[in-house]
């Protein structure tokens, strides 16, 4: 008997939403830094992000570049990735991506901000047995209102926050975030 994978179907709603939600930022935002990512995953990993974009378009959630006047951005230490990455994840249930990048960037730092617009919009690709399905990566920018650090991380991936003048040279996305920087703060590295 021949079983029907139905991950064909799932990879079709996944890029169906992903596309009318980068539409839907392209549409609403203006002068941010694209970039593109491609992933060869497991099985149940493609599952897990493809049901992600099916549902909101954003497999990965929202994330912030929040930064201070002077330049200085906010990084937290991911355990999972052994990087340093900006703060951000997944959206609660009838979250806005906005609301979830604000949501998450008080759990991982304690730090508030607030949204000025779009700094980068990211499509992640995801490939398996064949399959291809995509997301949106949507990262704002935001200024700090507040620059204590208090990590309350609820998932327990994140082991420490930080401010930088200068990135980390295991920054995930470092190039991207250099180019925004650049553009957002005339050529500050």
């Amino acid at each position: 008997m021949t079983s029907v994978d139905d991950l064909w179907f799932l990879s079709d709603k996944a890029c169906q939403t992903a596309e009318q939600t980068y539409h839907d930022l392209r549409k609403r935002y203006t002068d941010f830094i694209e970039f593109t990512r491609h992933r060869n995953v497991p099985r149940s990993r493609f599952r897990d992000v493809a049901t992600g974009a099916r549902d909101h378009g954003a497999p990965y959630g929202a994330h912030t570049l929040a930064y201070r006047p002077s330049g200085e951005l906010l990084l937290v230490r991911h355990e999972g990735v052994d990087m340093w990455v900006l703060p951000g994840g997944e959206l609660d249930r009838g979250e806005s991506f906005q609301e979830a990048a604000l949501r998450e960037l008080g759990e991982e730092s304690g730090i508030e901000a607030t949204i000025e617009g779009l700094g980068m919009l990211g499509r992640v690709e995801f490939y398996c047995d064949g399959n291809m399905a995509w997301g949106v990566l949507p990262v704002y920018e935001a200024q700090a209102e507040t620059t204590d650090i208090a990590v309350d991380d609820p998932d327990h991936e994140i082991s420490e926050a930080q401010w930088f003048d200068k990135l980390p040279a295991d920054t995930r996305d470092r190039e991207e975030i250099l180019q925004w920087r650049g553009q957002r703060f005339s050529g500050r590295a």
